[in-house]
């Protein structure tokens, strides 16, 4: 008889002595369990962690405790699968390039076309905290403070705690700060803005509001051929119209969208269908490539 059903089936009998003494004896000498007991690798030595950015925000440290261990680890892994998820959004008018120099910074550039800040292109910087996805919420900072009632008008850092006041791992992602980042600029939103005069010549005052962002636009453009304010391979930058090296990239860019236009067409075209052009019966249309 099963030693542990016996005490679960007949727990309001009490056992003869002899019997709990052969049952304590067949415990201690059942032998051990075969499969061995699940462990995590071990930590390796001399790990280096990841380069911290210079980032204006203060960093905190993990309380978790396997987060302290695979630290390196489990924030590249964090910061890969973040960015695959960006990837996988494919927002529009929205691009971003992590920094070569830290993964905890990624380069960014907007490009709104329509709207109140219709034509504007503007550059930001995203600063991830090095305990992430446990820390607090990442910071975006334009690179030009922008006319906005969300953007501090002295660092141009954009007011994301209104849309993550508190950052909760495994349920927000920075594909939503960013979707929040374009989402801004065609629904201005008032209250309790980071930039007052904004938001108030917004509510009373809606053409100089206009002719405030139209410079805002305007003085940004006038800088995108600037080189970048942090000195990085992976920095995103402008450069003006070279006809000798733009072309032939246009061309290339051109010759494959017209390639796979054409492919999708052909698929369309190319499908299984058993009905003639202008017919309604069911298998009225010949096989021609079986013999007559």
């Amino acid at each position: 008889m099963n030693p542990f059903w016996s005490m679960s089936a007949s727990s309001t009998r009490k056992k003869p002595e002899t019997e709990e003494k052969a049952l304590l004896g067949e415990l201690k000498t059942s032998p051990p369990r075969s499969a061995p007991k699940k462990q995590l690798p071990s930590v390796p030595k001399n790990v280096m962690p990841i380069t911290k950015p210079a980032s204006p925000a203060l960093s905190a440290q993990s309380t978790n405790g396997t987060h302290a261990s695979y630290g390196p680890f489990y924030l590249e892994y964090s910061l890969l699968a973040e960015y695959t998820l960006v990837v996988k959004q494919k927002l529009p008018g929205v691009y971003v390039q992590p920094s070569y120099q830290s993964a905890l910074m990624w380069f960014g550039v907007i490009f709104i076309r329509h709207g109140l800040y219709q034509d504007g292109v503007f550059k930001f910087t995203i600063y991830i905290p090095d305990n992430y996805p446990d820390g607090d919420c990442p910071r975006l900072i334009f690179d030009l403070p922008i006319f906005h009632p969300l953007v501090d008008p002295v660092s141009g850092e954009l007011d994301v705690k209104r849309a993550f006041p508190k950052w909760r791992r495994n349920h927000n992602h920075i594909w939503q700060i960013l979707m929040f980042a374009r989402r801004v600029f065609y629904k201005i939103d008032t209250i309790s803005p980071l930039n007052p005069e904004s938001a108030v010549l917004y509510e009373r005052d809606i053409q100089l509001f206009k002719s405030k962002v139209l410079d805002s636009v305007k003085l940004c453009s006038s800088h995108l051929f600037d080189p970048p304010k942090i000195e990085d391979p992976h920095a995103i930058s402008f450069s003006p119209w070279n006809p000798a090296i733009h072309n032939e990239v246009r061309e290339k860019m051109l010759t494959q969208k017209k390639g796979d236009d054409q492919q999708c067409k052909n698929t369309q075209v190319s499908g299984l269908s058993w009905v003639k052009p202008g017919s309604i019966q069911p298998f009225s249309k010949e096989d021609k490539t079986l013999p007559t």
